[in-house]
């Protein structure tokens, strides 16, 4: 790498994972997952959507627009 010595510096693997495994884990409470389910649900949603939104118009736009 050009910037190894930069990127050492600022990155410090051995006391990131130092870190990471010193860390407790999280305990969820009962409307923990509840809420997580909800919050994908709120993103992924629309995003569906618009995904099949834009296919279904391309397949009219190209194969069906021109039927009787």
């Amino acid at each position: 790498m050009f910037f190894q010595k930069k990127v050492d510096r600022l990155i410090d693997v051995e006391k990131a994972e130092q870190e990471l495994e010193e860390r407790e884990p999280v305990e969820l409470e009962g409307k923990d997952r509840l809420a997580m389910i909800l919050a994908a649900i709120l993103v992924f949603v629309p995003a569906l959507l618009l995904v099949i939104g834009i296919f279904l118009f391309l397949i009219w736009l190209f194969f069906l627009r021109f039927l009787p």
